[in-house]
This record gives C-alpha cells, sequence and structure tokens, in this order.
C-alpha cells in the first residue's frame, strides 16, 4: 500500500526512533509498504519517520541509481565493484564513519524540491538486522554510504538540512516556509497534518 510521506513540519520527523523488538506480520507489512511507497516517489530512500512511525527502520536502493548512471558517471559516486544495494536497515547503528569526507547534493522526499550540498563521510560501517531479523555488519562507501546516512539521520530526528551552514540553511528558509505551508507539488502524497 502507498503511504503519505510525512513533510516538513511534521513532529514526527524530530523524533529519535525506537528500537524494534521483534519481527511481526505487521512489521513486515510496513516494511513492503516502505518499499512500495519509496518506489512510487522516485525515492533512494525512506525512514519509518517519514510515513509516520517512530520506528527504527529505514530502506535504501542505491541499485537503481547506479543502473541510471551512464559506466563513466559512476566514478566518483560509487566504489569500485560496489553496485548499489537494496536493502532494509532495523535497528541500524554507525559503528565507524571514515576520516574522508565529500560533497553532494542531497535532496528528501519530506522536503520536496530542495537539494543542497552536505558533507559526509565517504565510508562507514553500520550494524543491523536485515529483513529477516539476522544481524549484519558490513561497510558501505560513496553514494550508498550517503544515502544510509542520510536515512539513519532520520532515525534520530535529524534532516539533512542540519547539516547545512548558516548561510545556506538562511538561503532554504523561503522553500522551507513554502513546503511548511504546503505549496510545493509532488507526483506523491504528502502528509502537512502537524
Amino acid at each position: 500500500m502507498k503511504l503519505p510521506i510525512e513533510a516538513y513540519g511534521n513532529t514526527v520527523l524530530r523524533q529519535k526512533c525506537v528500537s524494534i523488538s521483534k519481527c511481526t506480520p505487521e512489521l513486515l507489512k510496513l516494511i513492503d509498504d516502505m518499499w512500495e511507497t519509496m518506489n512510487m516517489a522516485n525515492g533512494c530512500g525512506l525512514a519509518a519517520p517519514q510515513v509516520g512511525q517512530t520506528l527504527n527502520l529505514f530502506v535504501v536502493d542505491t541499485q537503481t541509481t547506479f543502473k541510471m548512471l551512464a559506466p563513466g558517471d559512476r566514478k566518483g559516486f560509487f566504489e569500485e565493484g560496489d553496485k548499489g544495494i537494496k536493502e532494509t536497515f532495523i535497528n541500524a547503528k554507525i559503528i565507524e564513519s571514515g576520516s574522508e569526507s565529500w560533497d553532494d547534493y542531497e535532496g528528501c522526499l519530506s522536503l520536496p524540491g530542495l537539494n543542497k550540498k552536505v558533507c559526509r563521510p565517504w565510508t562507514i560501517s553500520i550494524e543491523y538486522l536485515d529483513v529477516d531479523f539476522n544481524k549484519q555488519v558490513k561497510s558501505f562507501g560513496g553514494y550508498t554510504a550517503r544515502a544510509i546516512q542520510h536515512e539513519y539521520d532520520h532515525t534520530n530526528g535529524i534532516l539533512f538540512i542540519d547539516h547545512l551552514d548558516g548561510l545556506s540553511r538562511k538561503l532554504s528558509e523561503n522553500k522551507l516556509r513554502r513546503i511548511k505551508k504546503g505549496q510545493v507539488a509532488t507526483s506523491y502524497r504528502l502528509n502537512y497534518m502537524y
């Protein structure tokens, strides 16, 4: 089922999420709905708070981006041998961040039409449970690491705009006000109920 996406301004986007204790049919249904919602909105990631749930849960698809980019355009975004991922992250915890960082543009389905450069570590290591509740500890780099960090931030009540410097944030204020008031057009349903 396609779910409405919470728009900027909704308090659920600023809440720290709670851990998930067990795999239930309701959880699996939510995960399926999140994948469907993300795909419908042409996103590369979606976190549970973006669909109104304060659960430590997010999904990431960087395989689609990898396939869309021409081979020459992948350099600088994907590490050698990385073809992207389609993965569910439950109770994720970033356990290490690399020392090398890079700037790239980010957007968010909860903040439609706003894209700004954000500096993030190039590599991360993360511990999480997969959709089968198996413990995973993996390392990722480049665009995949960026997408994971973006969604991980959502589970901690952090939005990508929180990483902007003062000037960039100031220049975004009008757009943020328009998003909050519902004065943006999207191909997907946004929830503006605060």
